[in-house]
């Protein structure tokens, strides 16, 4: 299984809601500078996070790759997510290749998480950031970080 965790991009600092707050124009550059690394991947799936910045992350890597799959919206993907319930959720997929849109700190967490067995060293993940792991299954402490890219700073 390749998993690869993408933060959203610069979001704008206020709006009625955390989960309204929108991409600002540099943060959708740094989410199409993310996009080109996943040029040519055989994503199977594109599952992000309710909040309107992760929405607006995908859909713009969906438009960028020419994904022709929607868009899938779960709940577990939130900032204050649980990365021990995203296990549960990742043992149920069964797709080869699997882009998660997200955010800090669930992102960082989850991945380090999987990468290390537990929770006390997160991976840094700034908007934008992309990491690819790979391993058999989504299991805590078995996948291996194959990359790590961060934001193209405009």
């Amino acid at each position: 299984m390749r998993l690869w965790l993408l933060r959203h991009g610069e979001a704008e600092p206020r709006a009625a809601t955390d989960a309204e707050r929108p991409l600002t124009r540099n943060g959708r550059q740094e989410v199409l500078h993310a996009a080109a690394r996943l040029a040519g991947r055989p994503l199977q799936r594109i599952i992000a996070s309710p909040y309107l910045r992760a929405q607006q992350t995908a859909e713009l890597v969906r438009e960028a790759l020419d994904f022709q799959g929607a868009i899938i919206t779960l709940p577990w993907l939130t900032p204050e997510s649980d990365p021990r319930e995203a296990l549960a959720q990742l043992a149920e997929r069964e797709e080869g290749e699997l882009l998660l849109v997200t955010h800090n700190p669930f992102v960082g967490e989850l991945a380090g998480l999987l990468l290390h067995g537990h929770r006390q060293q997160p991976l840094p993940m700034g908007t934008a950031s992309l990491a690819e792991l790979e391993g058999d299954m989504a299991l805590a402490g078995l996948m291996e970080l194959r990359s790590l890219h961060h934001a193209h700073r405009i």
